[in-house]
């Protein structure tokens, strides 16, 4: 296997384990000067304000001339006196022009972009560069992350635990807005007590993938990876050319994987590529959900099989908790990465669902602990509490898929004891009282996923749409309920007579546990409250009306349990549903 697939498994196997260690070889092809070719410049401006010729030596001129050796900090102070002029000066090399931006000159390269997503799908999250730019963070924003950036020790004090960042940015030779950065020889011999024990920190639990970097000139990075004694990762050096003498005592020091590249931007992006349709192979099969449907119509009508049915269902079960436990509730919010999240989300929970769906259709009652079972483990999987609210609400997004994926079926084929078993007896920690249990179908609803109706919108493409959530639900879940529901109308009508009725039984569980005198009333608002506008006798609010008044208390939802089986339980909520859902205005 060469050397970067293997690089490649591993990272994939190994998400965020590995640092980038990356020098001024990243940033060659956009046109952004070193740190010491900076310097030069500056000593070639001083010589020709003094009217001199600096001959072929530009540092010898200025080592003659001043009696000392060249300082970043002190050729700036020579040159502009104040703050605002020594940035003007640095923009010209590092930021672009207009011109130089329509050229691509000092802008984000391929290798850049290919590191933002890598950053962006989990698989980095350390970098460490000695270059100035803000190449890096400028491809970061671009894929909607916005890195915690580490240029001097007061950026250490506060920055936030390398484990909670999506992304942190450690320029070890500072930023070029900086004039703390290190550029001289006698400048990159040492770093702070603060530096070395963070980066101390990071060779000794990370992996390393070093891009380039030479390692000839930066003595005090170098010390830190010699220093290190752990290596519990590999560590890979990359190269255009032979390594140098120094960099081959480092390799193997580090007893690191030599890959020889043609540049940095063909190399991260042949890895992104790579770390990528990994992540595409492994991600579950439509095939696989197909074996596992079949094995289970085999079994689940048959009772002495109940074993089968339990191990094949709680096996998936099992695995996409796993799966969805590694997400992290501190990461940076943006709302790309939120639909990043809900397509991983998705994949994770594939398999399942396709299960949850056929024992829901074609379960027995004697199935219904088994359904119970799995979404509760599925909405209780995580019991982190603390992390931003967006990631703490789309972690209820699995179980959301899994209630109406299961509700639906329910519905259409009549299996009303099923609904009864996955939105009333399976149970789930209260969104207001952690310390209680309450009905799934109480906590779970298409709203629990986001903080606000705009942000839906967004994150789903689904803009200028009066119910984003469950248009989005509707269209997901139409595939999945192709072989049980072929006809679209029948699945239209299924739909949203089981958002109606999740929005009746999430009043009657919420008045139940608190005043069943409380004169407020608000429920969960699915896409049949504008679809039938216009022809209301289509609509679940009457035909629940017709099915109570046909069949009373025989009616399928009271006779499997629902409203406690009371007729006039289920018209006072109903009478109370109806009321909020007309005091809505589509605005």
């Amino acid at each position: 296997m060469d050397s970067i697939l293997s690089l490649s498994y591993s990272m994939y196997s190994n998400k965020g384990v590995y640092a980038l260690l990356l020098g001024s070889g990243i940033s060659r092809s956009a046109g952004i000067p070193t740190g010491w070719e900076v310097v030069l410049d500056l000593i070639k401006g001083i010589a020709k304000i003094k009217g001199e010729d600096y001959g072929n030596s530009p540092e010898e001129w200025y080592k003659s001339t001043f009696n000392k050796e060249p300082d970043y900090s002190v050729l700036l102070d020579d040159i502009a006196k104040t703050a605002t002029e020594r940035s003007q000066i640095l923009k010209g090399y590092f930021e672009p022009t207009d011109e130089e931006r329509e050229q691509g000159i000092k802008t984000p390269t391929t290798a850049h972009k290919a590191i933002a997503n890598l950053v962006k799908h989990g698989f980095i999250k350390v970098l460490i560069t000695t270059n100035f730019d803000r190449l890096l963070e400028r491809a970061l924003e671009e894929v909607g992350v916005t890195p915690t950036v580490i240029s001097n020790d007061d950026n250490i004090d506060g920055a936030v635990p390398m484990i909670h960042s999506q992304c942190t940015i450690i320029k070890v030779h500072g930023d070029y807005l900086d004039t703390r950065i290190k550029n001289t020889k006698s400048e990159l011999e040492s770093y702070s007590e603060k530096m070395n024990l963070l980066l101390d920190r990071v060779f000794d639990e990370f992996g390393l993938i070093i891009c380039g970097w030479s390692g000839d000139w930066d003595l005090a990075l170098r010390s830190c990876i010699e220093r290190c004694k752990s290596h519990r990762f590999t560590t890979y050096w990359t190269s255009i050319n032979d390594p140098s003498d120094k960099a081959k005592a480092l390799i193997e020091l580090r007893k690191a994987e030599k890959i020889n590249i043609k540049n940095s931007d063909s190399f991260f992006k042949d890895l992104e590529q790579k770390v990528v349709a990994l992540e595409d192979i492994y991600k579950p099969h439509t095939l696989s959900s197909k074996v596992a449907v079949s094995i289970l119509k085999r079994n689940i009508s048959l009772p002495n099989n109940k074993i089968i049915v339990h191990d094949l269902i709680m096996e998936e079960t099992y695995k996409a908790c796993n799966e969805n436990i590694r997400f992290g509730m501190n990461d940076t919010i943006n709302e790309q990465l939120m639909l990043d999240r809900i397509k991983r989300y998705e994949a994770n929970i594939e398999v399942l669902l396709n299960l949850f769906i056929t024992g829901c259709y074609w379960g027995t009652k004697e199935f219904s602990d088994i359904l119970i079972k799995s979404i509760e483990q599925i909405a209780n999987f995580d019991n982190r509490s603390d992390g931003y609210f967006g990631w703490l609400n789309l972690k209820n997004y699995p179980a959301l898929l899994m209630l109406y994926a299961g509700g639906i079926v329910s519905i259409a084929s009549k299996n009303y004891h099923n609904l009864y078993a996955i939105a009333i007896e399976a149970k789930c920690r209260d969104k207001a009282e952690h310390n209680r249990q309450t009905s799934i179908g109480k906590n779970i609803y298409n709203y629990c996923i986001f903080d606000t109706k705009s942000r839906a919108e967004r994150v789903l493409n689904m803009v200028n749409r009066y119910s984003p959530v469950s248009d989005y639900l509707h269209s997901y879940l139409r595939e999945f309920m192709k072989s049980v529901i072929p006809l679209d109308l029948n699945y239209d009508r299924a739909f949203d007579y089981f958002e109606y009725l999740l929005g009746l039984i999430y009043i009657d569980i919420k008045y139940r546990e608190f005043k069943e005198n409380e004169k407020s009333v608000c429920g969960p608002i699915g896409r049949f409250r504008w679809r039938y506008a216009y022809n209301p006798t289509e609509s679940p609010l009457n035909l629940v009306n017709l099915e109570l008044d046909k069949f009373g208390d025989e009616w399928w939802p009271l006779k499997h349990g629902l409203f406690d089986c009371k007729k006039e339980r289920v018209i006072e909520v109903k009478r109370r549903y109806d009321e909020f859902l007309k005091t809505l205005n589509w605005d």
